[in-house]
């Protein structure tokens, strides 16, 4: 089963953006005026390219085969039991190979975030003779532990370590990584660029 990973507001900004966008195209179609609504459209496209590749195309996807790391401009894949180590700062940083490491754009964790949830993990004092904080069942009190003072990157790297760590116990091979080039972004980017000259050009 496969499991993707994003950074949830950056993809949902995304769409808004095209929202966006979707509705100004045809607003610049509907009242166009020459010039300028070329160069409106020309900048609009530019700047949806960028919003593609930065916040729509990054992702983390675990398969049954490895992991896969979508980052801007290159696809890794990973296979489980080649994954040697992995640390978690501000993004996940999965070492592999001749100590070689693939930095996973998303999930990223903030100060702020990381900040909340060493609070959260923070033992609660009770004040007063009476609790006032609800009762949890034996199946919530066992997940607030579990995410005691980690931050969803941090959750999704325990995955990455656990996953490697079945493969290697069922002797896996640990083949060497894939990667490639993200055409579809360079093609974007290429596009953008283009935009922006007859921008200029226009102008």
């Amino acid at each position: 089963m496969k499991q993707t990973y994003r950074s949830k507001t950056a993809f949902v900004l995304a769409w808004v953006w095209l929202a966006f966008v979707a509705f100004n195209v045809w607003d610049l179609i509907a009242h166009y005026t020459g010039k300028s609504s070329l160069v409106a459209l020309a900048v609009l496209g530019a700047l949806t390219a960028l919003v593609y590749v930065i916040a729509m195309r990054p992702a983390t996807v675990f398969t049954e085969a490895g992991l896969i790391g979508r980052n801007p401009l290159r696809t890794t894949f990973l296979p489980w039991a080649s994954v040697e180590d992995v640390t978690v700062s501000h993004s996940i940083n999965v070492q592999y190979g001749d100590e070689r490491v693939l930095r996973l754009w998303t999930p990223m964790s903030s100060a702020r975030e990381r900040a909340k949830a060493q609070r959260r993990g923070a033992p609660r004092q009770q004040r007063g003779r009476f609790s006032t904080e609800p009762t949890l069942s034996k199946a919530e009190q066992a997940a607030v532990e579990a995410f005691a003072g980690k931050t969803h990157a941090d959750w999704v790297g325990d995955q990455i370590r656990d996953r490697a760590e079945s493969a290697r116990h069922r002797a896996d091979e640990a083949a060497p990584a894939r990667v490639t080039w993200s055409y579809d972004s360079i093609a974007v980017l290429v596009a953008a660029v283009v935009l922006l000259v007859v921008a200029i050009v226009i102008a």
